[in-house]
């Protein structure tokens, strides 16, 4: 069955303020967050334009004026997760430091992963159903990004600056590990006792995480 909100023309918003730059970016930022939380609520066959729009506060014609229709705005979402968790290993170089950058990594990424757990889960829930929004982007886009880092890390270890690990399967184990705790957070919370993971467990977290890669990895911590 044709999911209506693929085929729904595009409407321009009804403000007349919506050619201001600060209100699109604005409203595009309310979109994404409510679209999260409710794709992350009902998955993507469970989600529509009116409820992402309602959550987000503005018209449904708005949302589809700004990101076209339901899967755009799906495809998006699930884009700009991977961007934002990925943006610290964007400008690293063969002169970095692989300790400083593999913690910084580390920590940033359980942040987000803290500060976003329904983006978190989200990604995971396409993922788990075979990516069918995502191929694109993995097979292009994201594979050249793991590949550009994974250069980087070889070259380390050409330096004896690190082991020579697999690059790939330290990125996915830092992807994983990091997430674990929000796509998983019933598990943990079960086992330990816990009523939620707190900012101490979080850093208590963060240093074993670190620890225990990079000393897998043959950093030397500073």
């Amino acid at each position: 069955m044709t999911d209506a909100t693929e085929t729904e023309t595009l409407q321009r918003p009804s403000q007349s303020s919506e050619s201001n730059g600060a209100t699109r970016e604005r409203n595009e930022r309310s979109i994404l967050s409510a679209a999260e939380r409710v794709f992350a609520q009902y998955g993507y066959r469970g989600a529509s334009v009116q409820a992402i729009a309602e959550a987000a506060g503005l018209p449904k014609s708005n949302v589809l004026y700004y990101m076209g229709n339901k899967r755009g705005l799906y495809v998006r979402l699930l884009e700009r997760m991977m961007a934002r968790w990925n943006a610290l290993l964007d400008d690293i170089s063969v002169e970095d430091d692989p300790a400083d950058v593999l913690e910084a990594f580390i920590r940033s990424k359980m942040q987000l992963s803290r500060q976003h757990p329904e983006g978190s889960r989200l990604f995971a829930a396409e993922i788990l159903g075979g990516a069918p929004f995502l191929q694109g982007y993995l097979r292009g886009e994201l594979r050249q990004w793991v590949q550009t880092r994974a250069r980087i890390f070889e070259q380390w270890a050409e330096r004896g600056l690190m082991d020579p690990v697999d690059p790939v399967w330290l990125i996915f184990l830092i992807w994983s590990a990091t997430q674990h705790y929000a796509d998983f957070e019933a598990q943990v919370l079960g086992i330990t006792g816990k009523d939620e993971i707190s900012d101490d467990d979080v850093e208590r977290i963060t240093r074993f995480l670190t620890q225990v890669i990079l000393k897998g990895c043959g950093v030397k911590s500073r």
